[in-house]
């Protein structure tokens, strides 16, 4: 196996960074590798880099890490690329959340479709298009993007069709339903195993097996509801999963804002959410989350730095999908995993060009899917849905073309059900108007936009929304910390996301 270079495109992820950095160096053929970080931060990209390079070093490797805000640089001659980039930053993510609930659109994420993640992809599209574009130019022939960046499948869709790049998107989504499904039957997750196929977080387990034996609805349902804390927690999965017959790989608040049925009535959004944890419904729940987390970190960066001096334990490698597709390719190791590519008939009831999830292996002659798929109908068509959205949603980011991406808020399935096409018109004026910075493709609809909004249609509220909670501070996020600490050294277990 010859050496090779990653790059990997914002970097100042730095957690995300470091644990995909970590998987990677845990290959033992990997150790003469360059890996390149770059970001449009400085200075979260320095304090990357010194992780990378602490691990690097306590671990006696011969790995080298560079670190530069120049792209180009940084992708010359790469064979790889993970894309980990948040367009627009927290900034434009609080956008996503604050100008829909003007509008009376609660969103827990906001990150896939519905308004926020419409708008995460116009950013997000118009970067991606100029990275693939320094790949084509600089990086080695034919490399690979392993793209984590949501919205994940407006985002490969757009590499794939307009960037000119060999894309696969990943996402964790999958193990971590995995991982619960076992938790919630109460065997070890080994003894489980699933097919999941479907759409990026709208995937769906078609077959559980434990120890070979066909786990029906009947009996996940039960286990599900008996659960002291996936009953609480897990509302909406579980009404799916009673309805459809099928179980979904997201979690309660991820779910509950692709579909139409559980956030449309304020008065009734707390029937069906938790907010124990941000994950399970809360009104803007990541956006609190991450918040809380870029400032922890810069402020207690010397103690997530001593935390890398600590040596690397392979048993603690993950599994996030990187790691073990690139050890597949160079090393003809045979990987199983779920991934986002193009259809092209793998998933016989979803459209041929729509980005799909689904199973596959991976070794040295690349990526290859299980093809002849057919999900259950109630599935397939709370999917097409989507990927209806998800095209006008990508071909609106592409061309700039405003009436096509307010088609696409209007057909989303929770602004639709809550807003009337005028309040659609109108938010998408707003949230084009405050996030023109990183709306380049925009440029030019971005003064009748503001003419229109001076004389708004529709009237607004400030709304913090149905589950808002308040941002905690670097020592509540300390506490908690320690007391969870505490819980899981004294066998009190450890909670299981989606």
């Amino acid at each position: 196996m010859t050496a090779f270079k990653i790059t990997i495109i914002g970097a100042g992820s730095v957690g995300f960074t470091k644990k995909l950095c970590s998987d990677i160096l845990m290959v033992p053929e990997f150790e003469n590798i360059e890996i390149a970080l770059t970001d449009i931060n400085a200075a979260n990209l320095d304090m990357a880099a010194q992780i990378i390079r602490r691990i690097v070093d306590v671990n006696g490797l011969k790995t080298t890490v560079t670190a530069t805000t120049d792209r180009r640089a940084a992708l010359t001659g790469a064979r790889y690329v993970m894309n980990v980039v948040r367009i627009g930053g927290l900034d434009a993510f609080a956008d996503d959340i604050r100008i829909p609930l003007k509008y009376g659109v609660d969103q827990c994420v906001g990150d896939t479709i519905c308004a926020g993640g419409i708008m995460y992809a116009q950013r997000g599209i118009a970067a991606m298009l100029e990275f693939c574009r320094d790949i084509r130019e600089v990086a080695e022939p034919n490399a690979l993007m392993l793209n984590y960046a949501n919205p994940m499948a407006m985002m490969t869709w757009a590499a794939i069709d307009h960037g000119g790049v060999k894309t696969v998107g990943l996402c964790h989504g999958v193990q971590n339903g995995h991982r619960q499904i076992a938790a919630a039957l109460r065997v070890p997750m080994a003894e489980v195993d699933i097919i999941c196929s479907g759409i990026n977080h709208q995937t769906w387990y078609t077959d559980i097996r434990h120890k070979g034996r066909q786990i029906g609805k009947d009996e996940l349902l039960a286990a599900f509801q008996a659960h002291p804390t996936f009953s609480k927690q897990e509302k909406v999965r579980i009404d799916v999963l009673k309805r459809f017959g099928y179980y979904s790989t997201e979690s309660n608040g991820h779910l509950s804002e692709y579909l139409p049925w559980y956030r449309k009535r304020p008065d009734q959004i707390m029937d069906w959410i938790s907010t124990d944890d941000w994950i399970h419904g809360e009104t803007g729940g990541y956006l609190r989350y991450t918040t809380e987390n870029r400032n922890w970190f810069e402020t207690d960066f010397p103690m997530f730095l001593d935390e890398a001096g600590k040596p690397l334990v392979p048993a603690a490698r993950t599994d996030e999908h990187a790691s073990h597709i690139l050890e597949g390719l160079e090393t003809n190791r045979t990987y199983r995993g779920h991934f986002n590519v193009k259809n092209n008939g793998v998933i016989r009831n979803l459209p041929d060009d729509c980005i799909i999830e689904s199973p596959g292996f991976v070794d040295r002659f690349g990526i290859n899917m299980v093809e002849g798929i057919t999900l259950p109908l109630a599935c397939a068509a709370t999917c097409n849905v989507s990927v209806s959205v998800q095209r006008m949603g990508m071909m609106a980011a592409v061309t700039g073309d405003v009436d096509l991406l307010k088609q696409s808020m209007l057909h989303d399935p929770l602004v639709g059900a809550i807003c009337n096409p005028e309040e659609v018109w109108q938010m998408v004026d707003e949230m084009l108007v405050a996030q023109a910075q990183w709306l380049p493709q925009y440029a030019h609809a971005i003064p009748d936009a503001k003419k229109r909004l001076e004389n708004p249609r529709v009237k607004t509220r400030e709304w913090a929304g149905a589950a808002r909670l308040d941002v905690r501070s670097v020592d509540e996020l300390r506490a908690a910390s320690a007391k969870k600490k505490a819980s899981e050294s004294h066998g009190l277990g450890t909670k299981v996301m989606g």
